[in-house]
């Protein structure tokens, strides 16, 4: 069972500022935010659930069962963040190409308008009745 399948089937809730949130509603936060509604802060949140949770205890025999739900609460969030943090990266890798075809365009333009005023008169009206 993926980690998604079994948040979607055991409908996992994560805290945030706002109130619980859904699995699906993680995608739609922020990477991180100043409101302390992000994935970042939802991250914290269950990553602090986890560890009062794995306190050591010297007289229990069992493993506390809701931590193995917390650790994958966390594994999704800490993939969507990893999933976000790749589109970002590739959307600024995307925007920095575009700049510079523009930027290379814009040069290229420059050259062949200068190629074009080194044209004499007759080949400058040779090449209008050309067209």
């Amino acid at each position: 069972m993926t980690i998604f399948e079994k948040a979607t089937r055991e409908k996992f809730r994560y805290p945030s500022a706002k109130g619980l949130l859904t699995t699906e509603q993680l995608w739609e936060l922020p990477l991180t935010a100043k409101s302390g509604f992000s994935l970042d802060d939802v991250a914290k949140a269950v990553n602090a659930e986890l560890k009062a949770v794995d306190t050591e205890s010297f007289v229990a025999t069992e493993a506390n069962p809701a931590k193995a739900t917390l650790e994958t609460k966390l594994e999704v969030v800490k993939h969507v963040i990893a999933v976000r943090l790749a589109e970002d990266q590739a959307a600024k890798a995307a925007a920095a190409k575009k700049l510079e075809k523009e930027k290379l365009l814009a040069v290229l333009g420059r050259k062949q308008d200068a190629v074009l005023e080194n044209l004499t008169e007759a080949e400058l009206l040779a090449r209008i009745n050309n067209l």
